[in-house]
């Protein structure tokens, strides 16, 4: 495995600071990948090479407890489904959700959208675009909501929208905190309220097929209720 971690300015295709623009949600999203996550030729990092690559992008420690429950989430969710028979790549799930803001910290201070520099470095560092997807796409999905066939990014979305900084939350606490602190426009509530509605239909899918209640208040112990 290559573990050299290229710099924010060594990224090809990366435009400079300056030059980056806070894009739609739902603006120039590339098709979705169908490939095989555990292609030969890419990498699929462990769980101390995505720490390895924070560091070296100088991930703030509040952003690492997140994605270390985002990660959490969305391994629990794939090792569920593959238990109920999904061939699902347990280790390419969990290091997406790892690294799903690996570009969080950087896009604050200069500007841009992180899910969208957070999936360049990724494919930089791994060249592995069904990782990428889940950091592309984590904060919305503009396809069709089909868990068996877009697992991956699936998962990670719903692992992001179950942790509220760095905390395990319901779907309705972490989509109030949204509201109050970017709902300032009319558009801004709207694509708020349209990830809300795709986060509980997630909730509502997953739960289906892991036959579990997801979105019970026990999760906050790692732990879930099993659906009666």
């Amino acid at each position: 495995m290559n573990n050299t971690v290229p710099t924010p300015t060594q990224v090809p295709g990366t435009p400079a600071p300056g030059q980056l623009s806070n894009l739609s949600l739902y603006a120039n999203a590339p098709a979705p990948c169908s490939c095989d996550p555990e292609h030969p030729d890419w990498d699929i990092p462990d769980d101390a090479t995505c720490l390895a690559y924070w560091g070296r992008y100088d991930m703030p420690e509040h952003i690492r407890g997140h994605s270390l429950l985002v990660a959490r989430v969305a391994t629990f969710l794939a090792l569920g489904a593959r238990e109920a028979g999904l061939s699902v790549s347990v280790p390419t799930v969990r290091a997406s959700a790892l690294l799903h803001d690996l570009a969080k910290a950087f896009t604050i201070e200069h500007g841009g959208s992180h899910s969208q520099l957070g999936a360049s470095w990724a494919v930089s560092l791994t060249k592995n675009p069904a990782l990428a997807q889940g950091v592309l796409h984590h904060v919305y999905w503009p396809y069709e909501v089909d868990i068996r066939k877009y697992f991956l990014p699936l998962a990670v979305i719903y692992g992001d929208k179950r942790v509220q900084h760095n905390d395990l939350v319901s779907l309705e606490r972490r989509f109030k905190d949204l509201l109050d602190r970017y709902g300032k426009t009319e558009d801004l509530r709207k694509r708020i309220g349209l990830a809300h509605a795709q986060a509980r239909e997630l909730e509502r899918l997953f739960g289906r097929l892991l036959e579990k209640e997801l979105h019970a208040s026990t999760f906050d112990c790692g732990r879930l209720v099993e659906r009666a």
